[in-house]
C-alpha cells in the first residue's frame, strides 16, 4: 500500500516540474517577443540617422556640393582649364584656317607675277607673311643699292628667315597653355583626390564606423577630382597635337612663300645683270666703231 501511494506522488511531481518548465519557456518567449520590436525599432532609428547623415544626391553636381572646400577649389580650377582648352581650340582653328586660305591665295598671285615689283603691287594692301616678305626683300634691295649683288641674295634670305620665324611664333601663340594643362591637370586632380580621401578618413575616425555606406560617398567625391583632371588633360593633349600639325603645315606654306619671293629676286637680279652686260657690250661696240 505504501509503494502504490508513492507512485502517484512521483507522477504528480513530474507533471508539476513539466508545467514549470513550460511556464518558464512561455515567459522567455514573451520577453523575446516584447524585446524584438524595440530592438528593431532602435536599429531602424540608427539606420535612418546614418542615412540622414549621408548625402542624398550622388550625382556629379551633388558630390561637388558636398565636397571639401579644397576639393571644390581643385574641381573649379580643372573646369576652368577645360574651358580654356576648348576656347583655344576654337580660336586657333579659325585663325589657322583663315591664315592658310590667305597664304594659298598669295602663293597663287606670286606664281603669276614675273617681277618683284609686280608682286609688291599685287599684295600692296595685304598684311600676310607673303606681303611682309616682299616688303623685307624690297627694303633690303633699296639698302643695298650701289653694292655688289653677290651678297644680296644671302641678305634677303636672312630677312625672309626672320619673317618666317615671326609668323610661326605669332600663329603658335596660345598653344603652349594646352601643353601645360595636359601635363599638370592629372596631378592637380590627384591632389584633390588625396585631400578628399584624407578628409573622408578623418570623418570615419570621428564617426567610429567603417560602414561602406558611410565611407563610399566621401571617397566618390574625392575620386571626382581625378576624373575632372583626366577630362581636362586628355582633350588638351589631343588638341595640342592637332594644332602642332596644323602649325607645321602653315609654316611649310610660309616656306613656299619665301621660295617664291627668292625666285622673283633671282629673276630681277639676272635681268639686271643681263641688262648691264648688254649695255657694256653696246658701249664696247660703239667704241670700236
Amino acid at each position: 500500500m505504501r509503494i502504490r501511494a508513492n507512485i502517484p506522488d512521483k507522477r504528480s511531481g513530474e507533471r508539476s516540474y513539466a508545467r514549470q518548465i513550460c511556464l518558464r519557456a512561455l515567459a522567455i518567449m514573451a520577453l523575446c517577443m516584447a524585446w524584438a520590436p524595440a530592438a528593431l525599432a532602435q536599429t531602424g532609428v540608427e539606420h535612418s540617422a546614418a542615412i540622414a547623415e549621408l548625402p542624398q544626391d550622388l550625382s556629379p553636381w551633388g558630390m561637388f556640393l558636398h565636397a571639401d572646400s579644397i576639393v571644390k577649389a581643385v574641381m573649379i580650377g580643372l573646369a576652368f582649364a577645360s574651358l580654356v582648352t576648348w576656347t583655344v581650340w576654337i580660336a586657333k582653328n579659325l585663325e589657322l584656317r583663315s591664315a592658310r586660305l590667305t597664304l594659298r591665295r598669295d602663293l597663287r598671285q606670286l606664281s603669276d607675277c614675273g617681277t618683284l615689283k609686280q608682286a609688291r603691287e599685287q599684295l600692296s594692301g595685304s598684311t600676310s607673311p607673303a606681303a611682309r616678305a616682299l616688303q623685307a626683300a624690297g627694303a633690303e634691295i633699296k639698302q643695298s643699292a650701289g653694292l655688289h649683288s653677290d651678297g644680296l641674295k644671302e641678305r634677303i634670305a636672312w630677312q625672309l628667315e626672320r619673317v618666317e620665324a615671326a609668323a610661326g611664333r605669332n600663329i603658335a601663340r596660345g598653344t603652349g597653355i594646352l601643353a601645360t594643362i595636359g601635363a599638370t591637370a592629372p596631378f592637380v586632380g590627384l591632389f584633390g583626390t588625396v585631400w578628399g580621401i584624407m578628409d573622408s578618413f578623418i570623418g570615419i575616425s570621428k564617426a567610429h564606423t567603417t560602414n561602406l555606406a558611410v565611407v563610399a560617398p566621401g571617397i566618390a567625391e574625392a575620386l571626382l577630382a581625378t576624373a575632372l583632371g583626366l577630362v581636362a588633360a586628355i582633350p588638351a593633349v589631343v588638341i595640342y597635337n592637332m594644332l602642332t600639325r596644323s602649325t607645321a603645315h602653315y609654316r611649310a606654306l610660309i616656306g613656299d612663300t619665301s621660295a617664291q619671293v627668292m625666285k622673283l629676286v633671282s629673276r630681277d637680279l639676272d635681268r639686271a645683270r643681263f641688262a648691264k652686260a648688254e649695255r657694256q657690250s653696246q658701249v664696247v661696240s660703239q667704241a670700236a666703231e
